[in-house]
């Protein structure tokens, strides 16, 4: 889709179809038998950094998160490492709005700080993930967040695996926004 009916469009539907194709295209979706973070097995895998490596899929997820972002009240960007940082990153450059990547532990050396970028008390974080299951994950990264005083309201995945990340993540006050389903990827 050319960035004239990206931006026109306007059609949600338009690109979930056109993210699913460059998924497939790239080959982030794979199937045999696979153990998630999670420990469960599942008979397919969502590998999100095939998409981040291939540089025409990530500008498309960037353009379709910015897009969404632009309806929400937020001024940082977020992603947890390593899935979410070259999708945060690349969402950054293109809202402009600055990055936050929060480690998965503190670090012995340097800073000793679990957040590489700036944050106050008064900002208001979205978070990229790349594959949602039941939202462990960044629900974890999101308390870390949360500790300094900031928000987090909305966390985007490029996948959602539709295995509770939604219905956890709402607990935790904050919305989960999928750019895509696993149902609809695996059509």
């Amino acid at each position: 889709m050319s960035k004239t009916n990206f931006e026109t469009g306007n059609n949600i539907e338009n690109q979930k179809q056109e993210l699913i194709a460059a998924l497939k295209a790239c080959g982030a979706v794979r199937y045999g038998d696979f153990t998630l973070a999670s420990g469960k097995k599942s008979k397919y895998y969502i590998d999100i950094k095939k998409a981040s490596t291939d540089p025409k899929t990530l500008k498309l997820i960037a353009r379709q998160a910015a897009f969404r972002i632009k309806q929400m009240d937020v001024n940082i960007i977020a992603g947890v490492e390593l899935g979410g940082v070259p999708l945060a990153t690349a969402v950054s450059m293109e809202t402009e709005l600055p990055l936050l990547i929060v480690r998965k532990s503190i670090k012995d050396y340097g800073t000793k700080s679990r957040f590489v970028g700036d944050i106050r008390p008064e900002d208001r974080l979205v978070m990229l993930e790349d594959v949602t299951t039941s939202g462990g994950s960044v629900r974890n990264a999101i308390e870390v967040v949360r500790e300094t005083g900031a928000s987090v309201k909305y966390v985007i995945s490029v996948v959602d695996r539709e295995e509770g990340a939604i219905e956890n993540l709402k607990e935790a006050g904050t919305e989960l926004v999928p750019l895509v389903s696993a149902r609809d990827l695996l059509k």
